[in-house]
């Protein structure tokens, strides 16, 4: 990626996230991001398409007149068509009308939140061609900040859920903490060791680092099988700033 494009990608993503703080339209947004996927990415038009509760997709943005007339569907997964003139079998509506809005190609990525799908982010080319790899990395960055930007809008209007959600993570915090100490006491560890044998706990065992903190304060995950974990087998706790410690941290 180009120092100038590198600093397009940055310079959008600050304006992007400045606009979710200070709690701009999300419509507004969702236009500006349409914008910016076509500003930065190798394609003429994008849009992003929203789906109702019938699970029925409606364009919600488009950087061009010609996106909001098309419309298509989508399994949360991306799609990638080079030329959509080999696929009017497959697609016999959107295809030609996409042809007769001058693409050639279209490529889609999934705007979901964990495993449920909003929507999609659809890219649009007038040449036959692929998107690379960092083209598809970004545009897949930008349907998650699209994704994230509506979630956020719904919050915005809804000040008790900020507030449960503000305490939800300061108790969690709290908990963490908690947890911290116990691992940092029981090992002999300074607070920062601790807290890394926490996380690669969590990560090893595919779980949230919070419910495994949950687990440790409630005792339902004693604090030495944390110890135990990191530790290579036959060789015996150490104690607080031993070599131990600091080549496992």
């Amino acid at each position: 990626m180009s120092q100038d494009r590198e600093r397009a990608v940055s310079e959008a993503f600050v304006a992007l996230a400045n606009s979710l703080v200070d709690g701009v339209d999300v419509v507004e947004l969702l236009s500006e991001l349409t914008d910016d996927c076509a500003r930065l990415l190798d394609v003429a038009s994008a849009g992003l398409l929203l789906a109702d509760p019938r699970g029925l997709l409606h364009v919600a943005a488009a950087s061009s007149q010609a996106t909001r007339e098309l419309e298509c569907h989508r399994e949360g997964t991306p799609v990638s068509i080079p030329d959509l003139s080999r696929e009017t079998q497959r697609w016999p509506q959107f295809v030609p009308a996409a042809l007769e809005a001058g693409f050639a190609s279209v490529h889609a990525m999934p705007m979901r939140l964990q495993d449920r799908v909003l929507g999609t982010l659809g890219l649009f080319g007038t040449n036959v061609g692929s998107l690379n790899d960092d083209d598809i990395a970004l545009a897949q960055a930008l349907a998650h900040v699209a994704s994230v930007s509506i979630v956020a809008g719904t919050a915005t209007a809804d000040k008790d859920l900020i507030t449960q959600q503000l305490q939800t993570a300061l108790t969690s915090r709290v908990v963490l903490e908690q947890a911290r100490g116990l691992i940092a006491q029981s090992g002999g560890l300074d607070m920062d060791q601790a807290f890394a044998r926490l996380r690669a706990y969590a990560r090893d065992h595919n779980q949230r680092l919070t419910d495994v903190a949950h687990a440790v304060v409630s005792r339902r995950l004693p604090a030495q099988q944390i110890l135990d974990h990191a530790r290579p087998a036959g060789r015996a706790a150490h104690p607080r700033g031993s070599t131990e410690d600091a080549s496992t941290t």
